[in-house]
């Protein structure tokens, strides 16, 4: 067993009993310890507990005991150079160690770029965002050693007088709290410094806003007349509220391959990278989806390979992928506030069709268990979420039959 003490700094191999893995095994790390302040350095060593009581007993030393002992004297020294010359801090020792993820910021960013190669471009652009927001409360450079809930209830102080909604934040927290995770188990961050801990800080629950429509409300969009590019954008939201309330980016890339007997057969975007959350998701083409088609689509059905819409090309990167879905969305939106404002519809956007979607199989008698599969969630909680509480018709409805 390794220990090093000097001028109230200790060093310590330790297993990391709190961060057991999936084979059962144990991470070894280097502890360091200055005015009761714990930072971990790892050895990319992992053990089982048995093995870490025996291991230290036999006369030869196994490859791993090495591996775990270089390590070892390699954060030793330098804490003894840094004593030696009255400089120790831990910012000093992560530079000496090559550690230059120092702040919050470089987590952000590092974890943007994993994203990005990855071509996680949505999350990507959520990291990037929290960052931004992050900066313009904390500034350009926050340790670690400076958060805590005090911390994280002026962040959520200072974003609520920028205006932002409650949604907003609770996105920025859970990204942080990602983060510092991470950095708990890179040691960065001590476990009782973590301010999501249990009776730490607590993340604003996101607003539920309730997007869906009435049948009478899809009927007059339906029946809508006017511009003929705002009524070309109708048409591609009655075609994502009738195929299970397709969300864009997936229905601006269906081709006409994913026909089966009448039916689309695809598989989100969303979770197909998921193993096990990649199911298939089934729709069947109604009159109205082939008008849509025909009138609004590539027209070259006896080309299987084909978009059904004009937008994709096949050779986008990731990010382009990003960019044009959110270019449609944009377009479309703007198109449906027009609309929305003719027809008196509050909050009407290409989200609106895939609740309303949900919302109007469930009032009128469809099973839950039909609505998840049909939008190809992987439980019923995600399904919920979806589906709007009762309207006011519903209400007057039951308040009637109090007294009857």
């Amino acid at each position: 067993m390794y220990r090093f003490r000097k001028d109230s700094i200790s060093v310590l191999a330790v297993v990391d009993r709190r961060r057991r893995k999936i084979n059962g095994l144990y991470p070894v790390k280097i502890e360091v310890v200055y005015r009761r302040i714990q930072r971990y350095y790892p050895t990319g060593k992992d053990v089982s507990l048995e093995e870490w009581e025996t291991m230290w007993n036999s006369r030869r030393m196994s490859e791993k005991c090495i591996s775990i002992e270089k390590s070892f004297h390699l954060v030793r020294t330098e804490v003894e150079k840094l004593a030696d010359k009255g400089e120790f801090c831990f910012a000093a020792l992560d530079t000496r160690l090559g550690r230059t993820m120092l702040t919050l910021n470089d987590a952000l960013r590092k974890k943007m770029d994993s994203l990005m190669k990855q071509g996680r471009v949505n999350s990507y652009y959520r990291y990037r965002n929290t960052l931004r927001a992050v900066e313009r409360h904390g500034g350009g450079r926050i340790y670690f050693d400076s958060l805590n809930v005090g911390w994280m209830n002026r962040c959520e102080a200072s974003w609520k007088k920028e205006g932002k909604c409650s949604t907003t934040i609770n996105i920025y927290m859970k990204t942080l709290r990602s983060v510092m995770k991470d950095a708990v188990e890179a040691g960065y961050m001590r476990e009782g410094q973590f301010p999501f801990r249990k009776n730490g800080y607590k993340i604003p629950a996101s607003a539920k806003r309730k997007m869906a429509l009435t049948k009478e409300q899809i009927s007059r969009i339906k029946a809508w007349h006017g511009d003929e590019e705002i009524e070309y954008w109708r048409d591609l939201w009655m075609f994502s509220y009738l195929c299970n309330g397709i969300n864009f980016r997936d229905m601006i890339f269906l081709k006409y391959r994913d026909i089966v007997d009448g039916e689309f057969h695809f598989v989100r975007s969303k979770t197909s990278r998921c193993v096990g959350d990649s199911k298939i998701i089934v729709a069947p083409i109604t009159p109205m989806m082939s008008e849509i088609m025909e009138k609004r689509g590539n027209g070259i059905e006896g080309k299987s390979d084909q978009y059904i819409f004009r937008y994709a090309k096949g050779s986008e990167t990731p990010l382009e992928v990003s960019l044009l879905t959110r270019k449609v969305i944009h377009q479309c939106n703007n198109a449906m506030k027009r609309i929305a404002l003719d027809l008196d519809i509050p909050h009407l956007s290409t989200y609106s069709a895939r609740h309303s979607f949900a919302t109007i199989l469930q009032r009128s008698g469809a099973d839950i268990s039909f609505i998840s599969e049909c939008l190809g969630h992987t439980n019923l909680t995600m399904t919920e979420n979806y589906l709007a509480g009762y309207g006011k018709e519903e209400r007057l409805k039951y308040s009637k039959v109090l007294l009857d």
